[in-house]
């Protein structure tokens, strides 16, 4: 058995596909907050892909803020670290090398600092997961939180990453530097305009004039990002040895498909992102609109509906033939018709990809996982197609099911009683509002920064009601046929693999 490390990549290039670039020659400019499995995944894979084109000039440093379980595991590995990708066809595996260092901050707070500060530093890219940017939709930063105060309190001595970013900026304003571009890689609307929040807001509570040049000085692109990448288990560690005959313990499993969308506005430079399939444009928006309705939507629509019939991976949902019903009903008439066209997003197509992709059986994904955060999945992804048809005067009862699902599933047991685990920051307020309510929704609705935007909707209140009722009465699969066009939707053609390969075939911008 290889363990994954500089010493054994000659071996290892038997088994896996390595890099065969010097590393070496890789010079930091990156530092990535934040290496979980989806960076691991997505973002450095790119960056991989740089380096192996002989663009050494754009390596990473990954820091992470929470925990230090990576620092150790990188370090014997030298901070190579392997990725699987499963697709239906079979799956391949290649070692990642361009990370050359990580630091973790809580034991390391000066390298953290040093490295934010040196001159080389260009673009410090983010995956801290959307609860991580202490951003209120309506009340803007939230500059009362304890995390806050305390750094506020010693701003030599950060924890958050506005923390350690201000601070940083200080030192590089100091010393006749310019700032540097931060780039969010996480699933938020607007993620770009959230993180110049995040940052100008505390920055603002610190020093006013410091505030005032990291808006002139600091760039905060807008990007989008997609692939299915489960969390890590000791599955794909026995599967990479098995398989493989290779010893990784941060290997990380993900699928085919890859996209990276970034809005070109830089500060210092960027590396040549678009050489390696990532679409550089001038817009973010439109992408992100198809994917939040198409995917995201699809995503949290099918999770607590499917926790609620028993299933427990996304391949599960998606190839029970009513759930898939629900799916494609759902996409075609309540979520696709509003998202703007792109010629490199075909709809239908687009649409029949994601099915596809949730179909993997090789990258299942734990609804376990997509049912965190509802409070704030729902309102970024449920509600704006809901609230859209409501406006319009149009019916949207499989949407109206998913809202009434998560109600259900706020209750904290599924339709058997059996218990359910809920993450969710908000979840004592919610689930006391669930459990008061009942069958009756109007505890949940109106909830500020969760459903406001339902707030007054009678004609709603009742459809949830109804939903609500039907899913304790006659279940999940009998409460999706209730809603389901006669005819159509379950087993149906509409949204076919033929036209997602159609789509795959004219969207040739992936990931090397």
């Amino acid at each position: 058995m290889l363990r994954v490390s500089n010493a054994a990549l000659g071996r290892l290039s038997h088994r896996l596909d390595v890099p065969r670039y010097d590393r070496t020659r890789l010079t930091p400019s990156i530092v990535h907050l934040g290496v979980g499995g989806f960076h691991r995944a997505h973002q450095a894979v790119y960056l991989e892909g740089l380096a192996r084109q002989g663009l050494t000039a754009w390596g990473e440093v990954g820091v992470g803020l929470r925990s230090g379980a990576m620092r150790a595991i990188l370090a014997e590995q030298d901070h190579l670290f392997s990725v699987v990708q499963q697709g239906s066809k079979g799956e391949s595996a290649r070692v990642v090398g361009v990370m050359t260092d990580y630091l973790f901050a809580g034991v390391e707070r000066l390298r953290v600092l040093r490295r934010l500060t040196d001159a080389g530093t260009r673009v410090v890219t983010m995956t801290i997961t959307g609860d991580g940017y202490n951003v209120d939709p309506v009340h803007g930063f939230l500059g009362q939180a304890s995390e806050v105060l305390r750094d506020l309190r010693h701003p030599h001595l950060p924890t958050t990453w506005f923390g350690y970013l201000t601070k940083a900026l200080s030192l590089r304003r100091r010393a006749g530097l310019g700032g540097f571009t931060v780039l969010s890689c996480d699933n938020l609307a607007n993620n770009g305009a959230v993180t110049r929040t995040a940052l100008l807001g505390y920055a603002r509570l610190r020093d006013e004039t410091l505030a005032r040049w990291i808006q002139r000085n600091v760039t905060f692109p807008d990007s989008m990002v997609d692939r299915i990448t489960p969390g890590f288990s000791d599955a794909v560690q026995r599967r990479l040895a098995y398989e493989f005959g290779v010893e990784d313990r941060s290997v990380v499993t993900t699928e085919p498909f890859t996209q990276w969308v970034v809005e070109d506005n830089f500060v210092q430079g960027r590396p040549p992102l678009e050489d390696v399939g990532v679409q550089v444009v001038s817009d973010v928006a439109p992408y992100k609109l198809i994917k939040s309705r198409l995917l995201n939507g699809t995503h949290t629509a099918m999770a607590y509906l499917g926790w609620l019939a028993g299933h427990r991976t996304t391949a599960a949902v998606a190839t029970d033939p009513v759930m898939r019903g629900f799916l494609v009903e759902m996409m075609r008439t309540e979520m696709a018709p509003f998202p703007p066209r792109l010629p490199e997003m075909e709809l239908q197509g687009y649409a029949a990809m994601v099915l596809e992709r949730l179909g993997n059986e090789r990258i299942a994904d734990p609804l376990s996982r997509l049912c965190r955060r509802g409070s704030t999945k729902v309102p970024a992804y449920l509600l704006p197609p809901l609230t859209e048809a409501l406006m319009g005067g149009r019916p949207a009862p499989l949407l109206t099911l998913a809202l009434a699902a998560w109600f259900r599933y706020l209750r904290g047991t599924d339709l058997d009683g059996r218990s359910v685990e809920i993450c969710d920051t908000r979840i004592d307020d919610l689930r006391e509002r669930a459990l008061r309510g009942g069958s009756d929704p109007a505890p949940l609705l109106g909830v500020p920064g969760v459903t406001d935007s339902l707030s007054g909707r009678d004609d709603l209140r009742e459809s949830i009601a109804s939903a609500l009722q039907d899913l304790e009465r006659h279940g999940v699969h009998e409460s999706v046929r209730r809603r389901l066009p006669v005819g159509g939707g379950v087993g149906s053609g509409q949204v076919t693999a033929s036209s997602a390969r159609g789509m795959s075939d004219s969207n040739t911008k992936v990931a090397p």
